[in-house]
C-alpha cells in the first residue's frame, strides 16, 4: 500500500528566502500558491516539500514537528560537511556530536549515519543513510570511528 513519503511541510517566515535556501540544497521549485505556499521537489515526481509562509514560525522544536531527514548516499554523506559549508550552511550539534563529521546511531541489525543542520527559520534538517550493522554495535560514534571499527573486524563500509 504505502510506497514512500510523498510530501512534508514546514512553516517559514520569508517564502523567497526559504525557496532560495532549499534550492541551494538542490531541491527544484515546482510551483507557488497565493504567494504564501511553495512546493519544491525533493526527488522530482516522487517527493516534495511544502513551505508555508506563516506569522508564527517559532514553535518549540520537537523531532515530531519541524524536522525533515533527506535520504542521501553514503558517498554524499561523507562529503556532506564540506558540501554544506561550501554553500554557506552550518552543520550543527546533535545527539552530543559537534557537527564536524557525520555520526552513526546503531539500531539492531542496521544503523543510521547522519548529519544535522537548520534552515533559516530553525527547522531541523538532516542528511541520513542506512548502514548495515554486522557487528551488532550499540554505541553512537563518528562515521570515521564506525568505519575503523568495521575494518578492524574485516568488514567494509559500502
Amino acid at each position: 500500500m504505502i510506497l514512500g513519503l510523498y510530501e512534508a511541510h514546514l512553516p517559514v517566515r520569508n517564502l523567497k528566502r526559504s525557496i532560495d535556501f532549499y534550492a541551494g540544497l538542490g531541491l527544484k521549485l515546482d510551483h507557488i500558491v497565493d504567494e504564501k505556499i511553495a512546493f519544491l521537489w525533493i526527488a522530482e515526481e516522487q517527493s516534495w516539500l511544502g513551505l508555508w509562509q506563516a506569522d508564527q514560525v517559532e514553535l518549540p522544536y520537537h523531532p515530531s514537528i519541524r524536522h525533515i531527514a533527506f535520504h542521501v548516499s553514503l558517498a554524499g554523506l561523507r562529503e556532506s560537511v564540506a558540501w554544506l559549508t561550501e554553500r554557506g550552511f552550518t552543520p550543527r550539534k546533535a545527539f552530543g556530536f559537534e557537527g564536524t563529521e557525520p555520526f552513526v546511531m546503531p539500531i539492531a541489525q542496521h544503523a543510521h549515519a547522519k548529519i544535522h543542520f537548520n534552515d533559516p527559520d530553525g527547522n531541523s534538517l538532516e542528511f541520513i543513510t542506512m548502514l548495515d550493522n554486522p557487528l551488532g554495535a550499540q554505541d553512537y560514534m563518528n562515521l570515521s570511528e564506525w568505519e575503523t571499527l568495521l575494518n578492524e573486524h574485516g568488514f567494509t563500509l559500502e
